[in-house]
């Protein structure tokens, strides 16, 4: 029988209420996406405790052991792509009012010790209960407003929302819903290579296009000793901070030192930043092809620096085949931070280690790249030579 047509076990103590996103919008392929939404919180929540785990008509029940941590079931659960809010629920030992409202009385006590006002509001998913939705918060309601009278009942609005929810085999109270992580199930539409520099913005592209549904691995190109094994370790971290959003993740590390060499002593100074990101763009499509992935993801934001503004991405974006998603395109860079803060990426990315793109830096980059003369000054290397050097040198770091 599939995980999906399954009832949810006995449960008792608290459990997680997940509802579905996006999902509940696809149509003949819906179970495919359920499926791999199921078999992404399962692995993740396999680090966090042994939970129970199973799924009825867009509600996805995670029964919480005795001795798990509640708190980490549910900060593991807020970062599951997928699902659109997030309830954390008492369990009623009886499907009944009188059990509701016992249940409530215990499990929201310290909601309502912090408010003034309160309502109920009811979900009556169990269309056999004798009760419509309406009767059953006006009842629960009579009663906790006795039970807890320096709360006043309040229909517009309340300090607290008791929520009561009547399912198939069980009855459930909790003080509503938080956001979940919204977006897609992870690998849902496919794989891409996320160019990983070590700054704020890339890491901040690589979990919105996750958000997605894509499967990340990351690319990042290293010039020792220009760049210190600090830098590195750096891109790194911000990985394992990726991998808390997205699951397991790669990191093929690029040796780049001897392109930038060849680069800086036979091209132009001011063309310096594009011919390399040029290089860059085709040593990622070759990685990105041969591992499996379908798109490239950069961190670019149009005009925040010199090599992005639109001749000059017409410029490095014009030698690759794949399609390069550019999802912090139009954000300033106060929104890229704002997520990067979220994320828990922006004190990793702001560490003093230098990168790549810092290396050889022109005085005056060209901000609108002619393409003849691009080509021109690529003329003087031996490009494929090095393209092929460095995919050749490329070290896989597998992160947790």
């Amino acid at each position: 029988m599939s995980e999906i047509q399954q009832t949810p076990a006995i449960p008792q103590g608290e459990m997680l209420l997940l509802k579905l996103g996006e999902v509940v919008l696809k149509g003949l392929n819906r179970k495919t996406f359920e499926d791999r939404l199921l078999k992404n919180l399962k692995r993740r929540m396999a680090h966090v405790a042994d939970c129970e785990i199973t799924m009825r008509q867009s509600v996805v029940y995670v029964e919480i052991p005795d001795d798990a941590d509640a708190d980490a079931v549910m900060e593991c659960a807020s970062r599951v792509f997928g699902f659109a809010t997030i309830s954390r629920a008492a369990v009623c030992p009886e499907k009944t009012l009188e059990s509701v409202i016992a249940t409530a009385k215990d499990y929201l006590a310290p909601n309502f010790a912090a408010a003034k006002t309160f309502k109920v509001e009811s979900k009556r998913g169990d269309k056999k209960f004798p009760m419509t939705s309406t009767e059953i918060s006006q009842h629960v309601g009579g009663e906790l407003a006795d039970l807890f009278p320096d709360v006043r009942p309040d229909m517009h609005h309340p300090d607290l929302t008791v929520h009561v929810e009547m399912r198939e085999k069980y009855a459930f109270v909790h003080a509503g819903p938080v956001p979940g992580a919204g977006g897609m199930p992870i690998g849902s539409n496919g794989r891409a290579a996320l160019l990983l520099s070590g700054g704020i913005d890339s890491p901040v592209a690589g979990w919105m296009m996750a958000k997605r549904g894509l499967e990340l691995c990351g690319i990042h190109f290293f010039s020792y000793p220009y760049t210190s094994e600090r830098a590195k370790e750096k891109v790194l971290e911000l990985g394992r901070k990726l991998t808390a959003w997205c699951g397991r993740m790669s990191v093929m590390v690029v040796p780049f030192t001897h392109i930038q060499e060849e680069i800086r002593d036979k091209c132009h100074e001011e063309l310096f930043t594009l011919i390399m990101r040029r290089f860059m763009m085709r040593i990622a499509e070759r990685v990105a092809v041969e591992y499996g992935c379908g798109a490239l993801i950069t961190g670019e934001s149009l005009g925040q620096v010199a090599s992005q503004t639109m001749p000059a991405m017409a410029v490095t974006g014009a030698v690759c085949d794949l399609p390069v998603f550019r999802p912090c395109i139009g954000m300033d860079k106060e929104e890229i931070v704002t997520i990067a803060r979220k994320i828990d990426t922006f004190e990793t990315s702001i560490l003093p280690y230098e990168d790549c793109c810092t290396v050889f830096t022109p005085k005056h980059p060209n901000t609108k790249p002619k393409m003849p003369k691009i080509l021109e000054a690529e003329s003087h290397l031996d490009v494929e030579a090095l393209v092929d050097e460095a995919v050749k040198g490329v070290e896989i770091i597998h992160l947790p």
